[in-house]
């Protein structure tokens, strides 16, 4: 074995060692998942759409607290791909990330290996594509992380099982500019295929030319739920039992509305937290988030409707599945009448009031365990010092004569080297580092911006949104504890109105027109972590970040702080494999 390979193996094996740590009992999940384009047509307008191994939306990660994840995405498009795990906080490990920042994207035709732990976490998340406009082609699916056996559930296992439920907006229009003419249909046996390759050409270049000039993504044109139109998904209920239904809106931008006709929905969890138990007739669930909710089988034995109504957008749009009752004489399903939901009651366009009293009344459950046994409530982040507070002001500004988003007058641009390959390897220039707060003289510009923070600081970011519309925020590797909302500006003096001992913990919040929402997050995990707008036509056009979370030094880390780069690790741009030394 040469020296190279030697160093390769060398490395990954304390990758694995620390990884697995002396817990024998880790339990290693291995996937093959090839990533291709399909069509599919599910508002009737056919679309070419990103599927996993065919399937649309894609499969399900099933993981159990402390699992490994080994994940081969093979793609099969014709441009690069990643993946990136919505709430997942892959401890130790911002290599495997899947964003821009962190990862070069797969090559067409090229497959990669993520290997990832699920370490010290339980809940209800998704991925999804992270790369210019895949996310709203699809290319989603389902992941869960279930409680080990020794660590009790705060609810009796429900007898019905668990569904996966995916809700989201959906344009017809296509994401991928594609420059070919359309084929001419000439012979009777390809007539259908041909006429479907003339509608998605018709459909090209019609998203991302929008955004382009400037302009936000229109109102979609539909619901999804599990990736099928109106009345097209079946949901299945047996008399009696109770069933745990994880919901996630994996849509483009809007928040959305979710609720079960004649059925309460006894919320129980948020993205790994598990909550206080409340009743509710129906729940927002905004862009990127997602939740669980405990529903119990006990109306006459009938057809309902599963109702997902867009929120804050004009048309009101719906989304709506068949819930479907075995008969009691075992008989089978009674079918419901097409076009029969009651789609009265629907949530106010402008009920954001309403919308953020309901926020404040979700919160942390403080005497369960979660991944573990010990309570929830051990953490008791309302007396820690904060050490450091970020001011975020989302915006919309005019940049070289083309509107742009904007964070503190920044519309960030993506560079040809990750900027966890450029931080690692020493390539110099490829991001600059910012305050993290508005600077009053900063003219908006382009630019790859990077807050630098300290590892193990408490630090308070708070998400100031003076525009119309909701804003929806996410940050990769952590989750943070929602501690105040409020309308208008924030100033230092909101902290007597925060909610510091049972705020929910969760890794994507929502931020309303002209008011702010206030976070405090532990910074325990070393890394270059991606912060960014949920609404995927602003984040397209700048509206995010990145923080790096290091000890401030020049040093590579200790591997019980951050795993070594992986030796599979893809470079593009500046990382040449010469700064490596590989061949």
């Amino acid at each position: 074995m040469d020296a190279e390979r030697l160093v390769a193996v060398l490395v990954m094996l304390v990758i694995c060692s620390i990884i697995h740590g002396a817990d024998a009992e880790n339990r290693h999940v291995f996937l093959n998942w090839e990533v291709s384009y399909a069509v599919r047509a599910p508002l009737g307008v056919a679309k070419r759409v990103i599927t996993i191994n065919g399937r649309f939306p894609g499969p399900l990660l099933n993981l159990t607290t402390n699992d490994v994840a080994h994940v081969n995405v093979v793609n099969a498009l014709d441009e690069p791909f990643l993946l990136t795990w919505n709430g997942l906080q892959m401890r130790r490990n911002s290599w495997n990330d899947g964003v821009a920042g962190t990862n070069c994207g797969i090559p067409p035709g090229q497959n990669w290996t993520y290997v990832f732990q699920a370490k010290d976490e339980v809940g209800s998340f998704f991925y999804r594509p992270s790369l210019g406009l895949h996310a709203a082609a699809g290319g989603h699916g389902p992941v869960r992380v279930n409680n080990r056996p020794v660590v009790a559930v705060p609810f009796a296992r429900p007898d019905g099982g668990e569904l996966d439920v995916l809700i989201g907006d959906w344009y017809n229009m296509e994401t991928k500019v594609r420059r070919a003419s359309p084929p001419i249909c000439s012979t009777a046996v390809s007539t259908i295929k041909c006429t479907v390759n003339v509608i998605c050409v018709w459909l090209e270049q019609r998203m991302r030319e929008h955004l382009d000039r400037g302009r936000d993504l229109p109102s979609p044109d539909g619901i999804l739920i599990n990736g099928l139109g109106p009345y097209q998904a079946d949901i299945r209920f047996e008399p009696g039992r109770t069933y745990r239904l994880r919901v996630s809106n994996v849509g483009a931008r809007t928040s959305l509305s979710f609720r079960i006709q004649g059925h309460k929905l006894l919320l129980v969890e948020a993205e790994g937290t598990y909550t206080q138990q409340r009743h509710y007739a129906s729940l927002d669930v905004h862009a990127g988030q997602s939740l669980s909710v405990l529903v119990v089988a006990d109306q006459q034995p009938r057809p309902y409707y599963m109702v997902v109504s867009s929120l804050f957008v004009q048309p009101e749009l719906f989304g709506v599945a068949n819930v479907l009752y075995s008969n009691s004489n075992n008989s089978g399903e009674q079918r419901p009448p097409p076009g029969r939901a009651p789609l009265d009651g629907a949530s106010s366009h402008n009920g954001y009031g309403r919308s953020m009293e309901q926020a404040r009344t979700v919160r942390t459950n403080l005497t369960c365990g979660g991944p573990r046994p010990n309570p929830q409530g051990s953490f008791r982040y309302g007396r820690i010092n904060v050490t450091r507070t970020l001011l975020l002001r989302n915006g919309d500004d005019q940049i070289a004569g083309r509107r742009r988003c904007t964070v503190n007058g920044v519309s960030f641009a993506d560079a040809a080297t990750p900027l966890k390959l450029a931080d690692r390897l020493g390539v110099a220039g490829v991001f600059a580092v910012v305050s993290g707060a508005p600077e009053a003289r900063r003219r908006p510009a382009l630019g790859t911006a990077v807050i630098d923070a300290r590892y193990r600081d408490f630090v308070q970011v708070v998400f100031e949104n003076p525009l119309p519309s909701l804003q929806t925020w996410h940050l990769d590797g952590y989750s943070f504890f929602v501690a105040g909302m409020g309308w208008g500006k924030w100033t230092p003096n909101a902290r007597s109105t925060y909610n510091l001992v049972d705020a929910i913990y969760r890794s994507t919040v929502q931020v309303y027109p002209a008011s702010w929402t206030a976070v405090f997050v532990s910074l325990d995990n070393e890394g270059i972590w991606n912060l960014r707008s949920q609404d995927l036509g602003r984040r397209y056009l700048g509206q995010e970040t990145y923080i790096r979370v290091s000890q401030g030094t020049s040093e590579v880390p200790d591997p019980r702080d951050e795993l070594p780069m992986p030796s599979n690790a893809l470079l593009c741009g500046k990382a040449k494999p010469s700064k490596l030394g590989r061949a």
